[in-house]
């Protein structure tokens, strides 16, 4: 369970901080309004993602030639997750621009997160794969890893709308981009473990 839960935690914080819409309508939120409208968009991945994870479970529930399949899509995993390495390294800080000044804080989020290709790409690629393995071990790893994942996830916006809530040159110092290096480098090696598991199921390993 460990496994999982650490997995979990290490995907959920890289996702949290990474640059994206999401990111940015929770740091644009907080800054035009205040930290409580920057959390209320954090809070959008607990209803926008669990229903992206079930539709990828089920898809991949009904297809054949299971195991070469589920293989090869956590070998794309491993390059989705370099690229969100890459992207984690090169990052310089972020640039928010304001112009709207209307609130609906969670529903925007819910909304963004919706449109945003990255979660359909990782619950396809990478969660979906996590979930069916921690399966195989019990319920509770599952738990374990979708629960840690969503956790962080979320928690990690939250706390990066209170910084920036009360510190707005936080995206653009130091410690931000030196926590998304960090990052970088933690999921550099999670891409391996994922090569390592898709090439045990196609048998190669």
């Amino acid at each position: 369970m460990f496994e999982f839960l650490s997995t979990g935690t290490l995907l959920g914080v890289a996702a949290g901080f990474a640059p994206g819409p999401l990111l940015v309508l929770v740091i644009s939120e907080t800054l035009k309004h205040n930290i409580k409208e920057g959390v209320k968009v954090s809070m959008a991945p607990i209803i926008s993602d669990l229903p992206i994870l079930l539709v990828s479970l089920f898809i991949l529930s009904r297809l054949s030639n299971f195991n070469l399949l589920l293989g090869c899509i956590s070998i794309l995993g491993g390059f989705f997750i370099l690229y969100l390495g890459y992207e984690s390294l090169r990052n310089k800080g972020v640039e928010i621009k304001l112009e709207e000044q209307s609130s609906n804080a969670l529903k925007k989020g819910v909304i963004t997160n919706a449109l945003n290709p990255h979660p359909y790409v990782f619950y396809m690629t990478v969660g979906a794969p996590m979930m069916f393995k921690a399966l195989d071990e019990s319920v509770f790893s599952a738990g374990a890893f979708l629960g840690s994942f969503l956790f962080c996830l979320v928690a990690s916006k939250v706390i990066l709308a209170i910084i920036v809530g009360k510190s707005r040159t936080f995206l653009k110092g130091n410690a931000y981009i030196n926590i998304m290096r960090i990052l970088g480098i933690a999921l550099f090696v999670f891409s391996f473990f994922l090569f390592r598991d898709g090439l045990k199921l196609i048998g190669i390993l």
